[in-house]
């Protein structure tokens, strides 16, 4: 049985980046971007050394390519989501559509298709861990409760009739934003805005995080009774 995987950073330290690209060069720029911008990172070339780093320190976020050597980029995604919750964005050629909804299906929160600018992907790192890391708001209900399903905020933990549920920081900062904001339809943009932190990207991020929330609180995921599709505008819930 593999270590248990020791998360690397706490606060005050700067996160820690794990980049995943068999492309040299790639990882070179993209490293020395990322420390100019604060983040202590180490990149590896192949998968199987991404998951032995993983289970030894736990990152605070992997930037993952999907065309590795050993082990792929999808293989990766599932194992790194076995271990824990921690965020994943991955890098898709163009023209991988199949292999980025995968990724998208397995977990991962985020993707970039290549070639893709240093300062793009750095932006969704930090709109990703500023989510990740974010701090209560005075006042703010942390508590969250429709039905069945429970929402602990300060503890980070989601149950459904009792049963603990495994969702992914981007699954769960989706759940929390909609159950604060019951019977009221969002976009997908504004969703995009709001649980992403940006208005730019591929919708069908959306799409793919909502089906997967379906799959794990809803009773029958082709009926949902929390997650609703607005057919035309987007998604509401109702409690």
């Amino acid at each position: 049985m593999p270590p248990t995987p020791v998360q690397s950073s706490s606060p005050g330290q700067p996160p820690r980046v794990l980049v995943v690209d068999d492309d040299a060069t790639v990882a070179e720029v993209l490293s020395r971007y990322l420390e100019r911008e604060g983040f202590a990172v180490e990149a590896v070339g192949d998968g199987g050394a991404a998951l032995e780093r993983a289970e030894m320190l736990l990152p605070d976020l992997v930037v993952l390519d999907l065309m590795l050597p050993t082990i792929g980029g999808l293989e990766v995604c599932r194992k790194l989501r076995a271990m824990a919750p921690v965020p994943i964005i991955m890098l898709t050629a163009l023209g991988e559509e199949g292999n980025r909804v995968a990724g998208l299906e397995l977990g991962a929160d985020d993707y970039l298709p290549k070639p893709f600018s240093p300062r793009e992907l750095t932006a969704r790192i930090k709109a990703v861990l500023r989510r990740a890391r974010a701090q209560p708001i005075e006042g703010q209900l942390m508590e969250l409760r429709a039905g069945g399903l429970e929402m602990d905020l300060t503890a980070h933990e989601v149950r459904l009739d009792g049963d603990l549920v495994s969702l992914t920081v981007r699954e769960f900062d989706l759940l929390a934003f909609l159950m604060r904001h019951p019977r009221r339809t969002f976009t997908r943009v504004e969703l995009l805005d709001h649980v992403w932190g940006y208005t730019y990207g591929d919708n069908s991020t959306v799409t793919v995080h909502v089906r997967r929330l379906r799959e794990k609180i809803e009773a029958d995921p082709s009926q949902p009774g929390y997650v609703h599709t607005v057919w035309g505008v987007g998604y509401r819930f109702e409690p």
